[in-house]
C-alpha cells in the first residue's frame, strides 16, 4: 500500500515542529535511533505537522503516526484523543508508547511497531 497524502498545516505548526526537532527527549532519540534510514522498512519522518498539531513520528508510505508520551499526557488525555481523532479523520493510523515502555522495555515496543508496520504494509 502505498500511501502519499499531503496533510494541511498551519506555519506555527510547522515552526513547532523545527523546535521540536532541536529538543529531542531522551525517549524520542531512543525511538528514532531505531526506526530512522528504513531501519524497519519504512521511511519515518520526525516531528512531522498536521493541521494545527505535530506528530512524533510519522510513516507516509503506510499512514502511521507513533506518538511518545511522557508524564505530561497522563493530564491530557481528552485533549490527546480530540487531537488524535481530528488527524485520524485524514486517514492516519496511530500507535501509542509511554516514556516508561520505551525506556524499560524496548524490545517489546519495537516488536509490537514491527507487527503493526507489517499489518499496514499488506493492506
Amino acid at each position: 500500500m502505498t500511501l502519499q497524502k499531503i496533510f494541511p498545516y498551519i506555519a506555527e505548526a510547522r515552526e513547532f515542529a523545527k523546535v521540536l526537532k532541536k529538543e529531542m527527549t531522551t525517549t524520542e532519540k531512543v525511538i528514532w535511533d531505531t526506526i530512522r534510514k528504513r531501519q524497519l522498512g519504512v521511511q519515518f519522518f520526525r516531528q512531522f505537522p498536521i493541521l494545527e498539531y505535530v506528530i512524533d513520528f510519522y510513516a507516509k508510505e503506510i499512514g502511521l503516526a507513533i506518538e511518545i508520551d511522557g508524564s505530561l499526557h497522563d493530564n491530557q488525555f481528552l485533549e490527546d484523543s480530540y487531537r488524535q481523532g481530528r488527524i485520524e479523520k485524514l486517514g492516519v493510523k496511530f500507535i501509542r508508547f509511554t516514556n516508561e515502555q520505551v525506556l524499560s522495555d524496548l524490545e517489546t515496543v519495537l516488536v509490537e511497531l514491527e507487527e503493526v508496520i507489517k499489518s499496514l504494509k499488506q493492506e
